[in-house]
């Protein structure tokens, strides 16, 4: 079974990087601005030969693959600007919500969610806190990451939300299993690579990530299917992969003291938008264990 699925983030007016989702230089690095935006949906949408969603390929078959298009982390800009450039297009997104964030500033709210499933999108769980190195999360903190995530959008949604994405890139077959431990039918990550497999029954299906500085017709050639920019993805993502698992936390630190740099260079903002302390754990708070007392939908109280 075969996928092309895109890979994006968040959508800014002009360059107000920080007005939606996670602020700061790395983030920004992943988010569009509208203009760019609209120009890759546009030649996606010539390219494609067969537009999809996840359900698709849940429901299997031999068909030509389909392009999925997918927003990772819930920013705000995915209900105030993304699902209505989509629908203006003839497409449906798959939006997946870090539920620690949900109704904080700069992330959807709880009846945005619920009004973009209305809208006939897919919604899913990118984890409770976006842990930065899931690879390397104990299993039972990978567990209860995917199954109190999966169980507040349940309750938001009133229906079973048994889709999800691996934030950070940091994949591994143990998230999978641990995905699939805890109900997960299907689960995207930012392996830049066509081919779907199973993990304990669990559908894993990579990604082609788009970033800020990618041009529109590296877009529309993904979603075409053509080799070479697929291929060119594939060895970026796997030296970096590499780097990571050689570098660590240090790894993680360099990225940003790049990304600042390279912010920086190119010209001076305002400070970033600190999320409110409202109590959530921090994105790499110690192993919390999974606290099998509670059901999978309990709500994140804040």
């Amino acid at each position: 079974m075969r996928a092309l699925a895109l890979l994006y983030h968040d959508v800014v007016e002009g360059d107000d990087w920080d007005a939606t989702g996670f602020p700061g230089p790395a983030p920004a690095s992943y988010k569009l601005e509208r203009r760019n935006f609209e120009s890759h949906l546009a030649a996606v949408s010539t390219a494609a030969a067969r537009r999809g969603t996840v359900s698709d390929l849940l429901r299997g078959g031999d068909e030509e693959p389909p392009v999925l298009l997918t927003f990772d982390d819930g920013g705000t800009s995915g209900y105030s600007c993304v699902a209505g450039l989509l629908e203006r297009s003839g497409w449906r997104g798959h939006f997946f919500i870090t539920t620690d964030y949900l109704d904080r500033p700069g992330f959807v709210t709880q009846g945005q969610v619920r009004e973009l499933a209305a809208r006939g999108h897919v919604i899913g769980t990118h984890s409770c806190s976006h842990p930065l190195r899931m690879s390397s999360c104990p299993w039972d903190r990978l567990v209860e990451e995917w199954t109190r995530s999966a169980g507040v959008l349940s309750d938001v949604l009133a229906a079973p939300v048994e889709i999800g994405s691996v934030p950070g890139g940091a994949y591994s077959p143990r998230v999978a299993a641990a995905a699939a431990a805890a109900g997960i039918t299907a689960l995207f990550t930012s392996e830049p690579t066509a081919r779907c497999r199973s993990v304990d029954g669990c559908l894993v299906i990579g990604r082609y990530s788009l970033r800020r500085r990618t041009p529109a017709r590296t877009a529309g050639a993904l979603a075409s299917g053509r080799l070479f920019p697929r291929l060119g993805q594939w060895c970026f993502w796997n030296c970096k992969k590499a780097a990571k698992a050689v570098g660590g936390d240090a790894y993680v630190a360099l990225r940003r003291w790049v990304y600042g740099g390279v912010l920086a260079g190119a010209r001076r903002s305002p400070p970033a938008r600190r999320l409110p302390d409202r109590g959530a754990p921090a994105p790499e708070r110690p192993e919390p264990g999974v606290q099998r007392g509670r059901a999978a939908g309990d709500q994140i109280r804040r």
